[in-house]
């Protein structure tokens, strides 16, 4: 396994890090009255462009640059906080959120300082209850030893973190649908430009970072940028957590260096696959991405080396499927999950996924025909690309990578009208 020292999770299931007497313990909030004595805000926003993070939540963007997009025009700012975690796959925020939630609120204090925000506001998904309770028992804490609030710390900086619970929908993992969602809008994702940076939450600048993005911040303050960019790829650089689930024996998620290969991921850090299995198919970055495969395990997990493989690394959800997974019915399963998430906005989202869930259930099932396999094998060109948000660009990129690698497999469904897969012992894993 490649040498590497984990931060985010240090301490996790050892130490109960959600108790702020146990946090500081172990220096938390240092990098904050760092900041706050040492640095100016322009120098924060330095430091992390130097750093090179980029962005957790699945976009990829370089967190510095998106910061310093924010117009100097004396309107106030905003700083959000995306924790509606909702990709299928993923469930790392919910992790940090529950059991490591003072590191968050350290990065979103720094990170408010930097971009010199007016008011921080925490989006919660609404199913993450437990999370939820967690995020505020610790907030309430942190706010009695005075690093919320007025004057923080004895410094000229004051700050607020509001709460804002979602109500379970997937679009609202999208970010202008997110502001759209604290405004009290209906969550459908807003035309771009203008950008948030420019018109965000109440037409106000405004930045929008993940979960596990503000995490890394204090690291990167009580460590330095070249410590950060020193992990990993120089493009794709720093820890990441993934999750890591399917035919593997220790699913669960993992804090690696970016740029570990898919095989070192799967079998030094999951385990493996289950006894006398093969590796068939991998989604490397959440239900959204299209699928590499066996002869691709080799390929380094980081940004650069899967968009050159034609996927993502998304938002760091590996979903891994062996031999025994029938590629029909994983499409359908994922299909049918975004199909049902559409906000309906736009038309070849809101009916094209309907239609293609009804075309790949009608294989699964072994009611298809060969005119449906043509319709799939064109469908691409027509749903994606063609929207607003990346949730209608989501629906065929799994789905077109397994048929255009296993068309036989789609094919012997219309052919033998059943699954070819020991019939009644096939998994989808996704």
């Amino acid at each position: 396994m490649t040498p590497f020292e984990p931060v985010l999770t240090k301490g996790l299931g050892e130490l109960d890090l959600a108790d702020i007497d146990v946090y500081e313990s172990r220096g938390g909030f240092g990098a904050l009255r760092k900041a706050l004595r040492d640095l100016t805000p322009d120098a924060v926003v330095s430091e992390v462009s130097a750093s090179n993070l980029r962005g957790r939540g699945g976009a990829g963007f370089p967190t510095g640059k998106k910061w310093s997009f924010l117009p100097k025009d004396g309107r106030p700012r905003y700083l959000v906080c995306n924790c509606d975690e909702a990709e299928p796959g993923t469930f790392k925020d919910r992790m940090l959120l529950e059991k490591t939630p003072l590191q968050i609120i350290e990065g979103l204090l720094i990170s408010a300082y930097a971009i010199q925000a007016k008011e921080i506001i925490m989006y919660i998904r609404g199913e993450f209850l437990e999370g939820y309770r967690v995020f505020k028992n610790a907030l309430d804490a942190v706010r009695s030893r005075g690093y919320v609030g007025q004057k923080i710390a004895g410094s000229d900086f004051s700050i607020d973190i509001l709460l804002h619970r979602g109500a379970g929908a997937y679009i609202c993992g999208e970010e202008t649908a997110l502001l759209n969602s604290v405004e009290g809008k209906r969550g459908e994702p807003r035309l771009k430009p203008p950008f948030p940076a420019n018109a965000g939450l109440y037409g106000m600048p405004t930045v929008v970072n993940n979960v596990e993005t503000v995490a890394l911040v204090p690291y990167i303050m009580t460590r330095g940028a070249k410590w950060f960019a020193s992990i990993g790829p120089e493009k794709s650089p720093g820890p990441k957590i993934v999750s890591v689930s399917g035919h593997v024996q220790r699913p669960g998620n993992y804090e690696i260096p970016l740029g570990i290969s898919m095989r070192e991921l799967i079998d030094e850090y999951a385990g493996g696959l289950r006894p006398g299995r093969r590796v068939k198919a991998i989604q490397p970055g959440g239900g959204s991405s299209a699928a590499i495969f066996e002869e691709d395990l080799d390929t380094g997990y980081d940004y650069e080396s899967l968009a050159a493989k034609r996927t993502m690394l998304g938002s760091g959800a590996v979903v891994v499927m062996d031999d025994t997974a029938c590629l029909v019915r994983s499409s359908m399963t994922l299909v049918r999950f975004f199909e049902k998430e559409s906000c309906g906005q736009c038309t070849p989202c809101r009916e094209g996924g309907q239609w293609v869930h009804r075309l790949v259930a009608r294989l699964e099932a072994g009611e298809g025909t060969d005119a449906d396999l043509r319709v799939l094998n064109t469908i691409n060109t027509t749903i994606t690309g063609t929207n607003l948000c990346p949730l209608g660009d989501s629906i065929m990129p799994f789905l077109s990578s397994v048929l255009t690698r296993f068309p036989d497999e789609f094919a012997a469904h219309v052919k033998l009208a059943r699954c070819p897969l020991s019939a009644g012992s096939s998994e989808s894993a996704a």
